[in-house]
C-alpha cells in the first residue's frame, strides 16, 4: 500500500493498480460525465470569469433536499466537550444529532 503525506500531515492511501483500473472502468462507462480531454481543459475558464448573472445562478443554493432540512441553531458546550466531539472527526455534528434524537426518544414524552 502506497501513501503520500499532505502539507498538513494527513496521510492519503493511493489506490492499488487493481483499484485504479476499476475506477477507470467506472469513468469510461459514464457517458454523462466523461474524463476531461486536453482540449476540454484548454477551453475551460475560471468561475470568476463567467458573467455575474451566471455566477449568481450557479451559487444560488443546493436545491431541494431529499430529507427534511435541519434547523440551524447555536448551542454552547464546555471547551473540553467540544474538543472531544471534534476530535472524533468529520460527521461529529451528525453523531451529536443522532445521540440527541435517541435521548429525546427515551426521555421526552410524546
Amino acid at each position: 500500500m502506497q501513501t503520500i503525506e499532505t502539507k498538513s500531515g494527513r496521510l492519503i492511501r493511493l489506490p492499488t493498480e487493481e483499484e485504479e483500473a476499476a475506477i477507470q472502468r467506472g469513468i469510461d462507462s459514464d457517458p454523462d460525465n466523461p474524463e476531461w480531454t486536453d482540449e476540454m481543459f484548454k477551453e475551460s475558464v475560471p468561475f470568476s470569469s463567467l458573467p455575474e448573472g451566471l455566477q449568481t445562478k450557479l451559487r444560488s443554493g443546493r436545491g431541494p433536499n431529499k430529507k427534511p432540512t435541519k434547523v440551524q441553531t447555536a448551542i454552547r458546550f464546555d471547551p473540553e466537550v467540544l474538543a472531544a466531539l471534534k476530535s472524533t472527526g468529520r460527521g461529529w455534528q451528525t453523531r451529536v444529532n443522532d445521540v440527541m434524537k435517541e435521548w429525546v426518544a427515551q426521555h421526552v414524552p410524546g
